[in-house]
Formats: structure tokens, sequence, C-alpha cells
């Protein structure tokens, strides 16, 4: 009875004991330590160019600078959202299986809007040093989003390419069995 004891309480004993949690998973398979750091630069500089762009008291032509306020609003927002769900253990309970394929989609749809809104705002503005500041972030963050692709690319490769993707099930089905045998067993 005693060794029974012992066996029972080592094994109860551990499995009381608290887990850490952590809240931050980097590396995970969904963001490398490098991809983290470049996304939080993404967030910094886009969140500059915002804050510099809203700054601006008047313009001339104000449909390039909302343009760029817009991207640079929405880069800055998203990149954050999507940086903490790819850090924290919050991407499992979304329900999207194929995070690389959006990150990349997301990265690629960012980068040319940053760069085609700093292009834009860079030749239409006030010449005011707050629009060329944030034209000069605007760039940095177009940088930082193409850098952010093509080391994604290069570890990764394309994501949205069929052998890219988890291997399929090869597994036959019963139901598959029986519609190949046409009744004759």
């Amino acid at each position: 009875m005693a060794t029974t004891d012992t066996v029972y309480n080592t094994t109860t004993t551990t499995a009381q004991e608290p887990k850490s949690r952590r809240w931050l998973i980097v590396p995970s398979e969904n963001l490398e330590k490098i991809r983290f750091v470049i996304k939080v630069i993404e967030v910094l500089l886009s969140f500059v160019a915002f804050v510099m762009e809203e700054v601006v008291s008047n313009c001339l032509q104000c449909g390039p600078l909302y343009f760029f306020e817009f991207v640079s609003c929405t880069a800055f927002l998203f990149t954050l959202l999507l940086l903490i769900l790819l850090a924290t253990t919050l991407h499992q309970r979304v329900g999207i299986d194929s995070w690389p394929t959006l990150d990349f989609g997301y990265t690629v749809a960012m980068a040319f809007l940053f760069l085609i809104a700093s292009v834009v705002f860079a030749t239409d503005n006030g010449k005011t040093s707050l629009e060329q500041g944030a034209v000069a972030f605007g760039f940095l963050a177009t940088v930082a989003f193409f850098v952010d692709l093509i080391y994604f690319w290069k570890i990764r490769g394309f994501p949205c390419r069929k052998g890219n993707n988890q291997p399929t099930d090869q597994t036959p089905r019963p139901e598959a069995e029986k519609l190949n045998s046409n009744g004759t067993d």
C-alpha cells in the first residue's frame, strides 16, 4: 500500500503545480524574433508618420494628405493588431488556419499602399517641415514593410503556393473506396 501511495502522490502532486504561462510567445511557428523586431519597427514608423501628418494644420491640396493619413493610420492599427495576435496565444482563438498567408498578403498590401501614399504625398504637399518629415517616415515605413516581405520570402518562401502549405491528407476514405469498387465486392 505504501508503494501505491508514493506513486500516486508523485503523479498527482506534479499535476497540481501551476503552469507558468507566458503571454509573449516569440519565436513561434508564425513569428520569428527578427520578424518580430521588424514588425515593431513597422508599427513605430507608421505611428510617427501618422502623428506627424496629423499635426499638419492646413493644406492646399488635402487629397494626398488624407490618403497618407488613411494609409499610415491603417498600417499602424492593423500591424499592431497583427503583431499582438502573432506574438501571443490569441491567434489560436481567432479561427484562422493560414496565418502565414494572411501575414504575407497583408504585408504586401501595406508595403505597396505605403509606397503609393508616400510618393503621392511627397509630390503634392505644402513643403513644410512636418509634411516632409511625415513623408520621410512614410518612406522608412515602406522600406520596413518591404524588408519584412523579403525576409519572410527568404525564410518561408511564397506562402500561397501549394507546395508550401501543409501536406494534404492522402489517407483513403471508406466512402471513396466504395465508390471506386463499383459494387463488385
